[in-house]
């Protein structure tokens, strides 16, 4: 994790409900809290809307032998609580929430998989579980270091 330590700009791409492709930009940064925990600051135009912010906690529980953490932003009222492993590559981490669904009153299983690309370069994708089983992706997200 300590190899997301830095500063980063992101540009990306969700599909809304209607369909619809909407793109965002923005910026991130990433400290180390101690040795075992990573802090996500990010701010930036979202999909269909102004600006906002957000705040990621992300560290390993030896006791669950996953990653766990947390996330919040400025255009939700949820605390999501993240939990995770890395793949057998160790570049790819999927993190698991429940959350609200899409639908008033629903919720609904979630799934963000960051994706190490490179020292300069890493990757999200988010998904949303169907009816039918299927992950669904919803959110695509490109960062590249800026220092």
């Amino acid at each position: 994790m300590q190899k997301l330590v830095g500063e980063w700009t992101f540009e990306g791409e969700s599909i809304g409900p209607d369909q619809q492709v909407m793109r965002h930009a923005g910026r991130e940064r990433v400290r180390p809290l101690g040795d075992l925990w990573i802090v996500v600051e990010g701010e930036g135009e979202m999909a269909g809307g102004g600006p906002d912010t957000w705040m990621m906690t992300l560290g390993y529980d030896p006791e669950k032998q996953r990653y766990v953490g947390t996330w919040i932003g400025s255009m939700m009222t949820h605390l999501w609580l993240y939990e995770g492993q890395l793949d057998e590559s160790g570049k790819s981490l999927p993190l698991e929430a429940e959350g609200p669904g899409m639908a008033p009153g629903s919720s609904a299983r979630y799934r963000d998989v960051y994706e190490i690309v490179d020292d300069d370069h890493r990757k999200l994708s988010s998904y949303v579980l169907g009816e039918d089983g299927q992950w669904i992706r919803f959110m695509t997200v490109e960062y590249r270091r800026v220092r």
